[in-house]
Formats: structure tokens, C-alpha cells, sequence
């Protein structure tokens, strides 16, 4: 799986999971909801993500790293 992709189903996962605790536990799980929201739309703007130091980290490669690699391979 791709850095993006997992990303994006990390952080879909997140939000469905916040909102569900919300609505079957307690109100005060948006919070977290609003802290994944905020941690997306921060990272629009700095090109910085926690997660993505995390998934990079542990090994997740993403799009940008793979065109790196076919380059220094002498790929086109």
C-alpha cells in the first residue's frame, strides 16, 4: 500500500470511529474528530503530517520515493 492511500484509510478510519464512540458513548469524541480534521487541514497548508512521519517510519513508501528509486535505477 502506497503512503497516500494509507493515509487517507488511516484517517477516514479515525473519523468514522470518533463519530461512532460520539453518537453510541460520548459527545465529547468529536474532539478527536476535530483534532484529525484540523491535523488535515494543517497539513494542506505545511506540507507536514504526523502520520506520514509515522507510516514513513515504519517503512511505507509513497509515490515519491518509488519515482526516486526508478531514477537512480537509470529508469525513465
Amino acid at each position: 500500500m502506497k503512503l497516500e492511500r494509507a493515509l487517507r484509510g488511516i484517517a477516514g478510519t479515525f473519523i468514522l470511529v470518533s463519530v461512532a464512540l460520539a453518537h453510541f458513548h460520548s459527545p465529547w469524541w468529536l474532539i478527536f474528530t476535530a483534532f484529525v480534521g484540523l491535523n488535515l487541514l494543517r497539513s494542506a497548508f505545511t506540507s507536514w503530517c504526523p502520520m506520514i512521519t509515522i507510516l514513513h517510519s515504519l517503512g511505507v513508501k509513497g509515490c515519491q520515493d518509488e519515482i526516486e528509486e526508478i531514477r537512480k535505477a537509470g529508469g525513465s
